[in-house]
């Protein structure tokens, strides 16, 4: 589907399925768990679901003779991470609006992991005191309009690479490059499971699997806490990247599981369960996960395979978006492991 697209690569190649063969038993034993390690995908400052994103957003900013990338997130931003090390792969100049957008106190949080990273890779950045919300934000138009005013050639990508025109289409690959990787292992997954926030990974997985009828068994964890506002953001991806890959058929409300139950207690505040989850599966399989995204998506996993979602003898696949940086700006919650 993505033949007619121009891809600049920066992943290793197809990111690895690994089976997780404790934490299955650990759970009972009757489905059988699998990751796609999307956080090991390339060597671009530890990688993550982004990378596989700006590789089809970079050809259009290198055409559009831009020399700075201009993107936003929150403090412990995953996204903002992968555009300072994208830039720099390319020789770009990168401004960061990061936002205040999860209430957490911990006292190194604007000094560790993901940002720290982005400090380290020259991004200039901007810290701005305001909560969060997956729409488009008036601090980042500012600071594009900053950069034309200082003489820069600004190119915009918006929180996740989400509503960008071309944000659907890495994930979109992803599920092609599942269908492949399928066909070596023998057998197809009956789900996958996907933390969804900005919605650009889910829907690009949405309609790269409604190719093959599995639309609605890429089941997303929601971990906005903005349900309806997610939902809505999902879709409208989805219908623009089904119409820009040619797909076919119509993208409609039920090709879309969103499951809004491991949110709480706010965006990029992890629960005990959350906890629970991070501490599992590190120590069953030395999996790390995260407590903004990835723990949420697999506290959410976790806790549909004993509630039984999944029938006996399912194959799941638990894409695993990468995000660990992020864990640092969390220590004090676990210095004792």
């Amino acid at each position: 589907m993505l033949e007619e697209f121009e891809r600049y690569p920066l992943t290793f190649g197809p990111a690895p399925i690994e089976r997780l063969p404790r934490l299955s038993e650990h759970l009972g034993g009757a489905v059988d768990l699998y990751a796609k390690r999307e956080d090991c995908n390339s060597g671009l400052a530890f990688g993550g679901n982004k990378i596989r994103k700006l590789e089809y957003i970079v050809p259009d900013a290198l055409a559009s003779n831009a020399d700075t990338l201009v993107t936003i997130g929150g403090v412990q931003s995953n996204h903002t991470r992968q555009v300072a090390a994208v830039a720099a792969k390319l020789g770009m100049k990168c401004r960061l609006v990061q936002e205040s957008w999860v209430p957490f106190p911990d006292a190194v949080y604007d000094r560790v992991g993901n940002i720290l990273m982005s400090r380290v890779m020259g991004a200039e950045i901007e810290l701005v005191d305001e909560g969060f919300d997956i729409g488009i934000r008036e601090s980042w138009e500012r600071a594009l309009e900053d950069v034309k005013a200082r003489g820069g050639k600004p190119y915009a990508i918006p929180a996740g690479a989400s509503v960008h025109k071309f944000g659907g289409l890495g994930f979109v690959g992803f599920a092609e490059e599942v269908r492949a990787q399928e066909a070596e292992l023998g057998f197809r997954f009956d789900y996958i499971i996907v933390c969804t926030v900005t919605g650009s990974t889910h829907a690009g997985m949405l309609v790269g699997f409604a190719k093959d009828g599995r639309a609605d068994k890429v089941v997303g964890i929601d971990a906005s806490g903005t349900l309806e506002q997610t939902r809505a953001q999902v879709m409208d991806i989805a219908r623009n990247t089904a119409d820009l890959v040619d797909l076919g058929r119509d993208i409609t409300d039920d090709d879309l599981t969103l499951i809004p139950d491991y949110a709480y207690p706010a965006y990029g505040v992890p629960s005990a369960e959350t906890n629970d989850a991070i501490r599992l599966a590190g120590r069953l399989e030395g999996m790390m996960t995260d407590p903004v995204y990835e723990g949420k998506s697999l506290q959410g996993l976790i806790d549909l395979v004993r509630k039984g979602y999944f029938p006996a003898g399912s194959k799941v696949l638990y894409a695993h978006l990468g995000g660990v940086p992020a864990i640092n700006g969390y220590s004090y919650l676990y210095r004792n492991g």
